[in-house]
């Protein structure tokens, strides 16, 4: 698995230093620099740019790459003991997907559910989350309503986000908690709705349709914590 970009390059380094297989360098670094990452331990592979931009994937890799041990999605059961998780409905933008568990993981949720798609590159979730998806539990899960009826046996009170729902300043959020978000183009399906407990929304101090899902997952979580 590769991993590419200066920020995540130096965090992956100073927080799981056991995961890294292989370090790549496209540019020249001073030499103070140099000895830090030598003491990692590991060769230092040097890269011609044609070279780091293919393993990047024209990524703006910033002349930093890692190669990590392979990374796999957490278990639903592993979160069920948890007490405030997110759920993703059918959102696939890996750059959203990252801000949302950066600003999760910061704000006090426990786990992240990405649903209702078939796959996601867990490494693109790591970078574009600056590592927190290391520190976050995250779980695949095909079928939404499935999943939701799982919460609920577990114990959780469902809220989804909905611009018909109440104002989250109004709602007395429980312990036990799971939030779902939907995309920005689809929201989450009526029947999802249908199934959780309470639709739930930020209100509006000016006339705007919506804000980005990133911005009103941190609003929420925030709101509920």
């Amino acid at each position: 698995m590769i991993l590419y970009g200066k920020q995540i390059f130096f965090y992956v380094s100073e927080h799981y230093p056991e995961l890294i297989e292989e370090i790549y360098l496209a540019k020249e670094v001073d030499k103070k620099l140099f000895s830090t990452i030598a003491k990692l331990n590991h060769k230092i592979i040097k890269l011609d740019s044609k070279k780091a931009q293919s393993m990047a994937r024209g990524g703006n890799h910033q002349g930093f790459l890692l190669k990590i041990k392979a990374l796999d999605f957490s278990e639903i059961s592993q979160l069920k003991k948890e007490q405030f998780l997110l759920v993703l409905v059918g959102l696939t933008d890996v750059g959203n997907i990252g801000a949302i568990i950066r600003s999760a993981y910061a704000l006090g949720v426990d786990g992240v559910v990405i649903s209702g798609v078939q796959s996601i590159a867990i490494e693109g979730i790591i970078r574009t989350s600056s590592g927190a998806a290391l520190d976050m539990p995250m779980v695949l899960f095909k079928d939404t309503a499935t999943l939701v009826n799982e919460l609920k046996q577990a114990g959780f009170t469902t809220y989804s986000a909905d611009m018909g729902g109440e104002d989250v300043r109004d709602v007395s959020c429980a312990t036990k908690k799971a939030l779902l978000m939907g995309s920005e183009g689809k929201g989450i399906p009526n029947r999802i709705l249908k199934m959780s407990d309470k639709k739930i929304k930020i209100n509006m101090q000016r006339s705007f349709d919506s804000l980005n899902v990133s911005a009103a997952a941190a609003i929420l979580c925030d709101r509920m914590r």
